[in-house]
């Protein structure tokens, strides 16, 4: 049974635009992490910069997440 402060949280958290609830959710699951190893950190940042460049040099193909859940699905055969 979720206790009252929980389900009031989880409320006022359901309640935030979608872009509030991503930066809570990211928070979150953060705090639950192990410290990170050196330089994983740096590793990331890095591959998030190559990945950026590929997007702004229009070698990257973008799709919403509508279309990346359906590639999802199919590729994991339907489940």
């Amino acid at each position: 049974m979720i206790n009252e402060s929980l389900q009031r949280v989880r409320s006022e958290a359901l309640a935030l635009s979608e872009a509030e609830r991503a930066a809570l959710a990211l928070e979150l699951v953060c705090s639950l992490d192990a410290p990170a190893e050196h330089g994983v950190s740096d590793a990331w940042d890095d591959e998030i910069c190559a990945r950026l460049d590929e997007i702004e040099a229009g070698r990257a193909e973008s799709i919403d997440r509508d279309e990346f859940a359906r590639r999802l699905r199919n590729s994991s055969g339907g489940a």
